[in-house]
């Protein structure tokens, strides 16, 4: 199969025009809905993941289909994994084997990301290489940090050959210092994707999606076991 060439686009950081704002808004769009859907404690179904002491629930939300939510605790204080998933977020595919590279392709203020991200190629893998281009938002409330991401559409980046391009409905991931312990961080992670693989079983992605993020988390703690 084809594989993704490196994208050379890259779009350079300016003030806050209309584009920029309407970024800026999406994100916080986003981040109401996942505020909303935090607060929903009725109809989840969930199963902890012995290999990453994950908890793994999913309730099904209208226009967003079936929510995936990951739950775990990080040894290590919120300040890491914030570096990790949003200041340092190129250098993911380093410590991320499911990542064939992430570019920011534009930084709006300090907390607003347009980031394109591209699978690696995984013999077997049903859904196949996929790309995907999306909003990053970063919003600090007290000692929580909310990283809330959905789909977006930037003119001069056009598909990848080879790459099947999946929507972001709404990822959110909450970071907050563990009450009895502030060196640890509780890790909350909604997850709601459209592979647009129609070819593929709607059970079987629904099997897919929290699996990856189980593998997610799995690489996360083996970051930073590695660099302690």
């Amino acid at each position: 199969a084809a594989t993704c060439p490196k994208p050379t686009t890259d779009v350079s950081a300016s003030q806050f025009s209309s584009v920029d704002l309407s970024y800026i808004t999406q994100g916080e769009r986003a981040l109401q809905r996942a505020l909303s859907i935090l607060q929903h404690h009725t109809g989840r179904q969930g199963e902890t993941m012995l290999d990453t002491r994950a908890t793994m629930s999913s309730t099904a939300f209208p226009g967003l289909g079936q929510v995936f939510r990951a739950e775990v605790v990080l040894a290590v204080p919120v300040a890491r994994p914030h570096q990790e998933l949003f200041e340092r977020i190129e250098q993911m595919s380093q410590w991320n084997p499911t990542l064939s590279w992430v570019k920011v392709l534009q930084h709006i203020g300090t907390d607003t990301l347009v980031m394109h991200e591209v699978t690696a190629p995984s013999p077997g893998n049903l859904v196949g290489q996929r790309d995907l281009m999306s909003v990053w938002h970063c919003v600090r409330r007290d000692t929580v940090i909310y990283l809330v991401g959905i789909t977006t559409h930037i003119e001069p980046l056009s598909l990848q050959e080879g790459c099947n391009r999946s929507e972001s409905r709404l990822s959110c991931i909450v970071l907050q210092p563990l009450a009895e312990d502030p060196d640890c961080t509780h890790f909350t992670w909604l997850l709601s994707v459209d592979l647009k693989a129609s070819w593929i079983p709607t059970s079987i992605i629904n099997r897919i999606l929290p699996q990856s993020q189980v593998d997610f988390i799995k690489h996360l703690h083996q970051h930073f076991s590695a660099a302690v």
